[in-house]
């Protein structure tokens, strides 16, 4: 709630899986008010067209996060901001990350700070970490699958160990939680960075590696939601967001603590 009324949300990405979750939980609560943008219409492929919320005209800005003017026309009256707009394929070029995910990151918190919209809930990634998984022991053997002799449990990976990204789009989650604490530090945001795991529109895992970092979709709606009133107090926090399960190896105990005893995960 903000002062009595119920709190204007704006998701971005709003037609991308976690986007379209997110707006649905939200939207089927009385605290919130929520709208949501997008570079199109259509949805994700990530998204079955039965599973799809439509979002209603009134409450949809079309606009593509490097044009600054349609992001503040978007964004404009926002009391927080879920920002879940960016390109998530880690196979993506370094010019498309370039502009949809660092300078689109950089144009909603420049928006932000214009219309004085200081809560926001970044979107980072498990990838942050993914070296890890890629380049040390216990790690790959995990992803490689060979699970006989596995530590129970597996050695932790925390939020304050350093990232290890493995491409451009997996650095430009680390960049993106920078510049989100630039902006806490300068400009006194409320910000939340969730290192989210694997979500797919099938609402399950079952390799080991992935199933270790997947997130279901009743979670990351929940978790986003709690870190959403985490926000109502001054806070830089990054979190990863995964749904717990055999061999997880990130940290969950700090999420847990961060946001709220009520977590489920």
């Amino acid at each position: 709630m903000s002062e009595g009324r119920p709190l204007k949300v704006h998701v971005t990405g709003a037609y991308g899986l976690i986007g379209n979750l997110t707006y649905r939980h939200l939207s089927g609560k009385d605290d919130y008010e929520v709208y949501g943008s997008g570079r199109r219409t259509v949805s994700s492929d990530r998204i079955d067209d039965e599973d799809l919320l439509r979002i209603p005209d009134d409450r949809f800005s079309l606009a593509d996060l490097t044009d600054r003017d349609a992001v503040s026309r978007a964004l404009s009256g926002m009391d927080a901001v879920v920002h879940l707009g960016a390109v998530p394929d880690p196979g993506a070029s370094f010019e498309t990350i370039l502009e949809c995910n660092i300078r689109g990151t950089y144009n909603v918190l420049e928006v932000c700070r214009e219309e004085g919209i200081k809560r926001l809930i970044y979107a980072s990634s498990v990838m942050a970490s993914w070296g890890y998984g890629q380049f040390s022991e216990p790690y790959v053997s995990l992803n490689e699958g060979r699970l006989e002799g596995l530590p129970d449990p597996m050695p932790i990976v925390k939020v304050t160990d350093p990232p290890r990204p493995t491409e451009p789009y997996s650095a430009s989650k680390v960049w993106g939680e920078g510049i989100c604490r630039t902006y806490h530090d300068a400009h006194g945001f409320s910000v939340v960075c969730l290192r989210i795991g694997w979500v797919n529109k099938q609402n399950e895992a079952t390799e080991p590696f992935l199933r270790s970092v997947w997130c279901s979709q009743a979670d990351i709606t929940q978790i986003i939601e709690l870190a959403l009133k985490v926000t109502e107090n001054p806070v830089y926090e990054v979190c990863f967001a995964v749904t717990d399960g055999p061999h997880r190896w990130v940290d969950l105990e700090h999420t847990r603590d961060r946001l709220g005893h009520d977590i489920s995960v």
